[in-house]
């Protein structure tokens, strides 16, 4: 019987932390997380990282093994999580993993292109570019440059955008030259799992979350991450809008509600993102007892 992952997958706030470390428990095995912004040791709070608690009492992998200053990719997930997972599987018949970040759960299921790292001064250039000119010039000017990526890409998010212009200006060559996405076969199965919760209660749990991290210290937190607001890493719900407060552009009531509803938003584009599994199973995260037997009856 070959080794299994199990992935436990859902929106934000949907409790993917404690059912997954229960799980954990219930089998004896370890946790890697697939959130690209638990990595990072200086975001704790706004991320809803497991507690020093929750982090001891399970064994846990690519938490805070990261610094905002570091370059980390998709690409490069992938090479760690398979790596973890083949050391792993020497010990565990299973290995859970966790997180909200569907292109890093997508690189362990599908595979991801091993697509060249930008050069650090042109995606610096290109983030200025952006935060002067905006993102229309910017999509104009990818339209010309790979007009394949800019009829596939989503052209609201910048993001997406400057990924691809920092990889044509980098190498010259169009970005969906490197996106070959070819099949990948793994060596372990993969069950697929999603939490799922009633709307209202989702967004109950989201607003519940938002005043829980302002109550732990989440505005002194990005107030020490100010300095550094233009990283990557912090350009994160939560954070954004409390550097927009500092900026003097709302109070903290504002910037709290933003961040509950900008997580309301970030949570439905999660959804979205699952659905694409036809595989996915889905379960109500409440009923713990009921969620294990119907998992054991996927591992089978």
């Amino acid at each position: 019987m070959p080794p299994i992952l199990l992935i436990i997958a859902g929106p934000t706030a949907s409790g993917k932390t404690d059912v997954s470390i229960k799980l954990a428990q219930h089998w004896k095995t370890e946790i890697i997380s697939c959130d690209s912004r638990q990595m990072y040791r200086e975001m704790s709070i706004g991320t809803a990282k497991p507690n020093p608690e929750q982090l001891a009492t399970v064994p846990h992998h690519l938490i805070d093994n990261l610094s905002i200053h570091d370059y980390y990719s998709a690409f490069q997930f992938e090479q760690d999580a398979l790596e973890l997972l083949r050391t792993l599987f020497l010990k565990h018949q299973i290995v859970i993993m966790t997180g909200g970040t569907g292109l890093y759960m997508d690189a362990i299921i599908n595979g991801i292109d091993d697509i060249p790292d930008p050069d650090p001064e042109i995606r610096l250039m290109l983030k200025q570019r952006y935060e002067s000119e905006g993102l229309d010039l910017l999509l104009s000017e990818i339209s010309q440059l790979d007009p394949e990526y800019y009829a596939k890409v989503d052209k609201k998010n910048p993001a997406r955008v400057l990924r691809g212009l920092e990889v044509c200006l980098t190498t010259g060559k169009p970005f969906s030259s490197f996106r070959i996405k070819q099949p990948v076969k793994r060596d372990f199965d993969i069950i697929l799992t999603g939490l799922e919760l009633p709307r209202e209660t989702l967004y109950e749990r989201i607003d519940r979350r938002v005043d829980i991290m302002i109550a732990n210290g989440l505005v002194k937190e990005a107030e020490q991450l100010y300095p550094m607001r233009n990283l990557n890493g912090l350009n994160t719900v939560g954070y954004r809008e409390i550097f927009e407060m500092m900026d003097g552009n709302f109070d903290l009531t504002e910037a709290i509600r933003l961040i509950k509803r900008n997580t309301r938003h970030y949570a439905k584009r999660q959804i979205t993102w699952n659905n694409r599994y036809p595989a996915m199973k889905y379960f109500n995260p409440e009923n713990f007892e009921d969620l294990k037997v119907r998992i054991n009856s996927l591992l089978s």
